[in-house]
């Protein structure tokens, strides 16, 4: 604490006064460095605020990202499934194709063999009728030689 000389009206006024000086340079070094620091306590506020937002949009793209790579697992599982059905799908259609192609194959042979019965049977019909008309043609040449046999 500060100690004034003593004047015949009370305190020395330069002493006051210098004494009064120094307190309101420190007040207002005091209040600059309060003001600094409040500006200083903003700035930090402000940062603190902005990088809660930025961590909130951190949080919000992990999510998206974890429903991203939930979403291509699925879509990753849905295409092998899918591939898998086509597969099998397509391994049934060779198959059933396999079974047509046998059963033509063999209502072609079933046709063919007919075919050739048939042929044979023709054969031997026209071979019959070869036989039987030379048998005709010979009885009829055997009427002709027996007509100029005849005396007239």
């Amino acid at each position: 604490m500060e100690k004034f000389n003593r004047t015949a009206h009370g305190y020395d006024p330069e002493q006051v006064n210098a004494f009064l000086d120094q307190v309101i340079n420190q007040v207002e070094k005091i209040v600059g460095e309060l003001k600094v620091r409040d500006e200083r306590i903003l700035e930090l506020e402000e940062e603190l605020a902005s990088q809660s937002n930025l961590r909130e949009k951190l949080h919000h793209y992990q999510r998206m990202e974890e429903t991203l790579n939930k979403a291509l697992f699925m879509a990753q599982k849905t295409s092998d499934q899918i591939k898998n059905n086509a597969y099998r799908e397509s391994e049934l259609i060779v198959d059933e194709a396999k079974k047509n192609a046998n059963r033509i194959i063999n209502e072609a042979l079933l046709k063919a063999e007919k075919a050739e019965m048939e042929a044979a049977t023709l054969k031997r019909n026209i071979n019959i009728y070869k036989r039987r008309l030379a048998a005709i043609i010979e009885q009829q040449l055997e009427l002709v030689n027996d007509i100029e046999k005849v005396d007239f």
